[in-house]
């Protein structure tokens, strides 16, 4: 979907206007051509609803497309990487013509929480996901989950000498071996969950220490990719674009696997994807209808039997993609999506380390 700015539903009215009060064109005609056009464009920005998406576009595409169908309300979309969506609305503030934030970590979303731009969300699509992973004042809603993991390439380390903690990554012996994408934003949950569990100051030594030894990237398929051709051992990432890298390339020719660290090391990290209504939103019926789509059952089975988001559904029943690893096998640190940080302190963190 393209976003449209709001302005543009204005320049066709304006256009026909000087056609519908031409010369020679009887007044009552003219008149009652007006009035069904701006009738017309009146009920057309009712049921539009614009999203700001800093999901992957990808599975937004599906799930606009599906919203569509089902309701018949449009949905404009203007996309973008999940902080510099937020930091547009704090600067919007009253004037966005957003109605929903889709955001593909809950640290962005933790943002505008805490900066009191968003509307609370409906009881009823609270209720579909496990309340914990949700905002605890009821301002936005989890819509996926998914697990920081290690990828790993068996030509170049052995399973028995690969790194049982986050950590591990940092120190001397694992210069040259380790891949990661700082400028990426699926990156900033991982600092923040440092900092929530270790504190600032060894969050801060962890990071100097990945920048001498990782090889950088500009985002995880950049990581992903370069392990699974033996470019460099290991990786940090996200599960699911081990998933699509398999997807796109085929199992045969996947020699990337994924490695899990032990149990509830902060380096198996679960977050999620979050919606919200902002605070300002002109349309805010139609934007609790679609964050009640976006877990809804239907919803949530059309992406996990899919091959285009490999996230993990949160909506009881809904089992995820067999491509990966079974949500009842991850063993993730205990920390709930909306106390995990706003990203600040983590972007602060990256730059004084030297990764950004």
């Amino acid at each position: 979907m393209r976003y449209i700015p709001p302005f543009r539903l204005a320049v066709l009215p304006t256009r026909l206007l000087r056609r519908c009060t031409r010369p020679g064109l009887p007044a009552v005609v003219a008149l009652m051509l007006l009035a069904a056009l701006f009738w017309t464009a009146a009920a057309d920005a009712a049921s539009t609803l614009v999203l700001y998406n800093g999901q992957h576009p990808q599975s937004v595409r599906l799930i606009t497309r599906a919203f569509e169908k089902a309701t018949g309300i449009h949905v404009l979309v203007h996309s973008g990487e999940g902080p510099a969506i937020v930091q547009q609305i704090i600067r919007e503030r009253g004037d966005s013509p957003a109605d929903v934030v889709f955001v593909e970590n809950s640290t962005s979303i933790n943002l505008l929480n805490q900066k009191e731009l968003l509307s609370p969300v409906s009881a009823a699509t609270l209720s579909r996901v496990p309340r914990q992973y949700s905002a605890t004042n009821g301002r936005w809603v989890a819509v996926l989950a998914r697990q920081n993991v290690l990828t790993w390439n068996p030509a170049l380390v052995h399973s028995r000498n690969l790194p049982k903690s986050l950590a591990a990554l940092a120190r001397p012996s694992w210069k040259g071996k380790i891949a990661i994408a700082p400028g990426d934003s699926d990156f900033l949950p991982l600092v923040d969950a440092m900092i929530k569990v270790k504190g600032e100051k060894a969050a801060l030594e962890w990071l100097r220490g990945l920048k001498h030894n990782a090889k950088i990237y500009p985002d995880d398929e950049g990581v992903v990719a370069a392990v699974n051709r033996g470019e460099v051992a290991t990786g940090l990432i996200n599960n699911y674009y081990w998933a699509r890298l398999r997807t796109e390339v085929g199992p045969q020719r996947m020699h990337a696997e994924i490695a899990h660290f032990r149990r509830r090391d902060v380096g198996n990290l679960v977050n999620v994807s979050a919606a919200g209504i902002l605070a300002s939103a002109p349309h805010k019926l139609l934007a609790q209808q679609f964050l009640a789509f976006l877990v809804s059952r239907k919803t949530q089975e059309m992406l996990a039997r899919g091959d285009v988001d490999y996230e993990y559904p949160l909506v009881s029943g809904v089992k995820a993609s067999p491509v990966i690893t079974p949500w009842n096998k991850l063993y993730p640190p205990r920390i709930a999506p909306s106390r995990l940080g706003t990203d600040v302190t983590a972007l602060q963190l990256l730059e004084k380390s030297g990764l950004l």
